[in-house]
């Protein structure tokens, strides 16, 4: 992996040298804008509206319209030299209960590596963060945008994932949220019965990216110019059933499917009991 930030841990008055990580690596199918009638790359030039010439990237800088129109232009300097402590040093500013930090605004991961010199106080506050059972509120600036971040420790490393600001997570608006409903105690009972029946801990390895997989099979055939397989057509949807009765047929088909991973081990979806076993993250 390759450092994308170096910096400073801040935590109390100890400073820990580090350098950030990508901890997320995207595996999306890449595709090119062809032309549909020769194959031909269709490429995007950057032209100035003012002088009608094609602009090299490196001419490239950055500006800010005011509300007069006016435009103020920005330069790499500028934003080096930012008067943002976060700049360079991921600052705690509180420690909280994890079950706090709403999901929502959680953005970006990355893994923090600390300096030789500073292996001792990250190991100290990893395991502290393990021991307490918070999570480290933090501030950095990363690719030029100051972030409220979460520190966390995952296995023998701390993890930090940026979040967005609270006014960026927007509310649920929805007039049908504000038609009164009431739901039942069977109904409620039924549903936990369905909850219990499709319970399991998480293993993420079981699951794949199902839509990748089908693009990468079309292009192997395209490759070897075999035929693209039609998928079947979609079944014809189904009456409505009551609440009751669609829940009571979704608790029958969750208990069949346990009960035929558990007689037939080589078609397990998810983990036996014995391997649901995984060293807990730390």
């Amino acid at each position: 992996m390759q450092a994308i930030w170096k910096g400073t841990l801040a935590f109390g008055m100890v400073s820990i040298p580090i350098r950030l990580y990508s901890a997320i690596e995207d595996r999306d199918v890449s595709f090119h804008q062809v032309h549909d009638e020769d194959a031909g790359r269709v490429r995007y030039h950057r032209v100035c509206t003012v002088c009608g010439k094609e602009v090299a990237y490196t001419d490239l800088a950055k500006s800010f319209e005011l509300p007069s129109g006016e435009t103020v232009m920005l330069t790499d300097e500028d934003f080096a030299n930012l008067p943002l402590p976060t700049t360079k040093t991921v600052e705690l500013v509180a420690f909280v209960p994890a079950g706090q930090i709403d999901p929502l605004a959680l953005a970006r991961g990355y893994y923090l590596e600390p300096e030789a010199a500073g292996r001792k106080p990250y190991e100290l506050l990893r395991a502290a963060l393990e021991r307490t059972k918070r999570v480290g509120l933090a501030k950095v600036a990363v690719r030029n945008k100051e972030s409220l971040a979460v520190l966390r420790p995952r296995r023998d490393a701390l993890a930090l994932q940026t979040m967005v600001w609270p006014d960026e997570v927007r509310t649920a608006q929805f007039d049908v949220l504000e038609r009164e409903v009431s739901v039942s105690d069977t109904e409620l009972r039924m549903a936990n019965t369905l909850i219990e029946a499709m319970a399991s801990d998480f293993a993420p390895e079981t699951y794949h990216d199902g839509y990748r997989e089908a693009l990468l099979s079309v292009i192997e055939a395209k490759t070897a110019g075999r035929d693209v397989a039609a998928q079947p057509a979609p079944a014809e949807p189904t009456p409505p059933l009551d609440l009751i009765t669609a829940l009571q047929a979704s608790v029958e088909a969750a208990q069949a499917a346990r009960s035929e991973s558990v007689d037939v081990p080589t078609q397990r979806t998810s983990p036996s009991p014995s391997t649901k076993r995984t060293r807990r993250p730390r």
